[in-house]
């Protein structure tokens, strides 16, 4: 089972990025897909989350609600993370995860997922 980010890098403020993640190993279909990040000096925190469900519900932490998006494409085996107006606040690694849908609902604890990838670094410079 493997989970691959990519699309990380170096970006002004105000400047966007879309981060993707690739799954293998098994489907993931009927999973809850994550996204985390980890900066310097900091605990890994929760970004955003998508349901596998048909509504494609979402939750984002409030620092990047209206400037993150995430997506994803079962047919791809894929997951995306659209991030428009930068802040050298984002700087961190980026993390996808998948959970399995056990409660039924979002969730925004790292403990609630069970694969996680290696991470893409994101550097926003002021």
């Amino acid at each position: 089972v493997q989970l691959v980010e990519s699309g990380g890098g170096l970006v002004q403020a105000g400047g966007s990025l879309r981060l993707s993640c690739a799954t293998s190993g098994r489907t993931f279909d009927n999973y809850i897909m994550g996204w985390f990040r980890l900066a310097p000096g900091k605990e890994r925190e929760f970004v955003a989350v998508i349901s596998w469900r048909p509504s494609r519900d979402t939750i984002y932490q409030d620092s990047v609600k209206g400037r993150f998006t995430i997506s994803r494409d079962n047919s791809k085996n894929m997951i995306y993370l659209q991030m428009n107006n930068l802040e050298p606040e984002d700087t961190a690694v980026y993390f996808c995860a998948a959970g399995g849908d056990w409660r039924g609902r979002l969730e925004t604890t790292a403990g609630a997922y069970d694969y996680w990838g290696q991470g893409t670094q994101v550097t926003v410079s002021s």
